[in-house]
């Protein structure tokens, strides 16, 4: 059996398939996947409210691998003890919160601030928990959190450059 190939502009061939997002004739359904998306743009494939949810859920979870790993670190090999318990979940705590807030605050912002802003979080989460080890000196958790933040900014302001316009609107 023969399919017609697509053609630019999703027009489709005579006596092919109707282009998907457009009228169909009796019988043909468009694709779920894409009905919803205007030409040149990729189609969301979940939902408005799996999108909350894994806004709110991320930052929880991802505290909660944080406090983890920070009491972790801060034990080094010993045994568990309420103070580390403590420590995990008040690191686990602070890092959601800080992440919530940056959430909420970023998207506000232009781009070379809301890439500032995100190299700050994780450079400084980064160089908390690296400094935790009894074996690192403090300038050397300061120029390590300083280059990951710098890798961070250079990752986040790549990414809005090319996804925003100047004053931050996301590009369609």
């Amino acid at each position: 059996m023969a399919q017609a190939a697509p053609t630019p502009g999703g027009r489709s061939t005579p006596g092919g398939p109707a282009p998907t997002g457009g009228p169909t004739t009796p019988g043909t359904r468009p694709d779920p996947a894409t009905r919803d998306a205007t030409p040149g743009t990729t189609p969301d494939v979940f939902s408005e409210r799996a999108h909350t949810l894994t806004n709110r859920i991320l930052p929880v979870v991802l505290g909660l691998v944080y406090g983890y790993w920070a009491a972790a670190v801060s034990r080094d090999a010993g045994p568990i003890t309420g103070w580390n318990l403590l420590f995990g979940f008040t690191a686990a705590f602070v890092f959601a919160a800080l992440h919530l807030a940056v959430q909420a605050v970023a998207p506000r912002l232009r781009r070379e601030p809301h890439a500032l802003l995100w190299a700050a979080f994780a450079g400084c989460a980064f160089g908390f928990l690296y400094s935790q080890a009894p074996q690192h000196s403090v300038l050397r958790s300061a120029a390590i959190s300083l280059a990951v933040a710098a890798a961070v900014f250079a990752v986040a302001f790549y990414r809005y450059y090319t996804h925003e316009d100047a004053e931050g609107h996301r590009l369609k």
